[in-house]
């Protein structure tokens, strides 16, 4: 059976920190996917919402005054 020798690590220098730090590779990416999830959370909670039946009774209350003719 062989040792492997693990792989060095990188020395973490002051310049590579800030180089790394500064790099905003793929935020985008990651703002968008935040902004989504918080879309469908949204989404689902208006689902919720939407579905009581207290709700559905105000809503069709409020078409029916709509179209009725004064």
């Amino acid at each position: 059976m062989t040792r492997r020798t693990p792989a060095p690590i990188p020395v973490l220098t002051r310049g590579r920190a800030a180089r790394l730090l500064a790099d905003e590779t793929g935020a985008a990416t990651a703002e968008y996917a935040v902004a989504t999830m918080a879309a469908v959370a949204f989404a689902g909670l208006l689902v919720v919402i939407m579905r009581s039946d207290e709700v559905r009774g105000i809503l069709t209350d409020l078409v029916r005054r709509a179209l009725t003719v004064a």
